[in-house]
């Protein structure tokens, strides 16, 4: 969340923040309104203490009549103060509630824009793939493969899930640890933290409230089913005041995730928009003066992964209407799927600056005698799995409809080539 007196400061710079990034101002206003009352609150009893602490020292000089009269003045004050530090409390948790909902601010770099359209492709790498064929897209290719099957997963879960069976269930597996090993030579420590997190994690990160229909919540117990390892990882920290030198902190984690795309699972067929995927996450907490940099580091890690895997991509840098709700700067990398004949997705790169440490409580000690700050986090996809089987399946297929595997799967495939 962002800092209060960065609110108070200059509210029209977060006024035009909100607009820029297709916010109602609304909750500004209420913001604005709280703050005032609570303000107003804390000032009204500290003039009061200081009354009460002067009253004290003239009501031991006095005797008879004008004494009683002074500490029955002074109850009349204290019954005030008492309904002003429950006012105050009030206030404050309600003001809490409200900043919850305020975005992060931008970086200048991130473009001005309300759509996707409005993003701007700063890097591209390799060529779409021609065929000299009709190629198929990955739901014909994982059917007649016979390693994908769509219907039994309805069967199993409902509309939006999958069943991958097979050589797509090992390419998947082969996916996930070429990934892990990969970031882990790239400095990442591998972690595997539990799926479901509870209420304190969502509000760290930026999940909770803002997107909390788009996630599947076990009502009983009060967790929630992890939309993305981000969510469990930097939360690993929550409550943490680390050293300097602990800094920075890399994290790499493989789980499944889950989404609930409310209203919007019916726009695509396929794997390409589900309610459960695989993912391996990278996670960074870093100290502040370095973190945009850090930005494009974790970009680069990711790229790797695409590189390697020698699949044409581009490289996105987000506008401000286009940004998650808690990034202040965010690229996303899409792989080009020519069956579908469209770029998907399959990572986003975000900084965060110090918006979630403030509110997973995240803070690091400049010098062991200095006063603790908050790190800054980063996070990114290295990369979400069902798009990216969907752009190597549709990439490496041939005329014959079999898929080739690429080179560096084969040694997780046990020297697999083709799947046919």
């Amino acid at each position: 969340m962002l800092d209060v007196n960065v609110i108070r400061e200059d509210p029209e710079a977060i006024r035009t923040m909100l607009r820029n990034r297709t916010y109602s101002d609304d909750v500004l206003d209420k913001f604005l309104e709280l703050d005032q009352a609570w303000r107003a609150a804390v000032e009204e009893g500290n003039r009061l203490r200081k009354q009460r602490n002067e009253a004290s020292l003239r009501i031991a000089k006095l005797n008879g009549k004008d004494k009683a009269e002074a500490v029955a003045e002074m109850k009349s004050v204290a019954a005030r103060i008492s309904e002003l530090e429950a006012r105050v409390a009030e206030l404050e948790a309600q003001r809490d509630d409200v900043i919850l909902l305020i975005p992060n601010i931008p970086h200048p770099t991130v473009p001005v824009g309300d759509c996707y359209e409005k993003n701007r492709v700063v890097m591209e790498h390799g060529k779409v793939t021609k065929f000299d064929f009709q190629p198929k897209d990955h739901i014909a290719l994982g059917e007649d493969l016979d390693i994908i099957d769509f219907q039994r997963g309805v069967k199993v879960a409902g509309s939006g899930f999958f069943v991958l069976k097979g050589d797509g269930a090992r390419m998947e597996r082969a996916l996930i640890n070429y990934m892990l090993d990969m970031h882990h030579r790239q400095g990442y420590t591998e972690v595997f933290p539990p799926v479901v997190v509870n209420r304190a994690a969502v509000i760290g990160t930026g999940q909770y409230p803002k997107m909390k229909d788009d996630m599947y919540w076990c009502e009983r117990d009060d967790l929630w089913l992890n939309p993305t390892a981000e969510v469990p990882v930097t939360n690993l920290l929550q409550d943490d005041i680390l050293a300097k030198e602990d800094l920075p902190i890399y994290y790499t984690a493989y789980l499944p995730s889950f989404r609930r795309e409310a209203g919007r699972h019916a726009e695509m067929k396929g794997m390409i928009r589900v309610h459960e995927f695989n993912k391996v996450e990278l996670v960074k907490f870093v100290l502040p003066d370095g973190s945009f940099q850090e930005l494009e580091t974790l970009l680069n890690d990711a790229q790797d992964v695409l590189r390697g895997l020698e699949l044409p991509f581009r490289t996105l840098l987000l506008c401000t209407g286009d940004m998650g709700f808690a990034s202040a700067k965010t690229y996303d990398l899409e792989s080009h799927a020519p069956g579908t004949g469209s770029w998907l997705e399959v990572s986003s790169c975000s900084c965060f600056t110090d918006f979630q440490a403030r509110r997973a409580r995240v803070k690091y000690r400049p010098e062991p005698h200095l006063k603790s700050e908050f790190v800054h986090t980063l996070n990114g996809s290295g990369l979400a799995l069902p798009r990216t089987m969907v752009s190597i399946m549709e990439n490496n297929q041939d005329r014959q409809g079999r898929i080739r595997i690429p080179e560096v799967l084969r040694p997780y495939m046990q020297g697999q080539e083709l799947i046919e």
